[in-house]
Parts: C-alpha cells; sequence; structure tokens
C-alpha cells in the first residue's frame, strides 16, 4: 500500500515536524526515538536468543528422552538369559 518513503517525502515529514515541535525541542524528540529504537532493537535480539536457547534446550531433552526410550525398549526386547536346568537322567543311565 505504502511505497518506499523517497527523499522528497522525508523532507516533507521533517518540514512538518519543524512546524509543529520547534527547532529547540525537535533536536531532543530525534535523540529519544534513536534511544528507543535502539532500546527496541536491543529488547528484540535478546528475545530471539532467548527463544533460540529455549528451543535448542527442548530438541536436546526430547533426543535425550528418545534415546532413553530406545535404550529401554531395546532391554526390555533383549533375550534374558536362562539359568540352565538340570539334565534328566534315565534310569538306564544310572546303571552303567
Amino acid at each position: 500500500m505504502f511505497g518506499s518513503i523517497g527523499m522528497p517525502e522525508l523532507i516533507i515529514i521533517f518540514v512538518i515536524a519543524l512546524i509543529v515541535f520547534g527547532p529547540r525541542k525537535l533536536p531532543e524528540l530525534g535523540r529519544s526515538l534513536g534511544k528507543s529504537l535502539a532500546e527496541f532493537k536491543k529488547a528484540s535480539n535478546e528475545l530471539r536468543s532467548t527463544l533460540e536457547e529455549e528451543i535448542h534446550l527442548e530438541e536436546q531433552r526430547s533426543a535425550m528422552e528418545a534415546s532413553k526410550a530406545t535404550a529401554a525398549q531395546a532391554a526390555t526386547t533383549a533375550p534374558v538369559p536362562r539359568a540352565e536346568e538340570p539334565v534328566p537322567v534315565r534310569k538306564a543311565d544310572q546303571g552303567a
């Protein structure tokens, strides 16, 4: 809807701001606007890094849980060694 703002538009905005706020107040408003934008950028970068860190930790947790589940499943499906059963002795084998 709105195109990029060119130089003529910026000059018109600057002249209107100069008329509305006056030459003494305009630099102060510019500084406060710059500080606000810098704080917003810093906060958004911190939020992004926090979200990326949380996503990374969640991926690690899910991978660890999956490996534990796989290990538990392998342990339950592995054949359990049986104790050796005694070989039955027949009566014919005892006398010989």
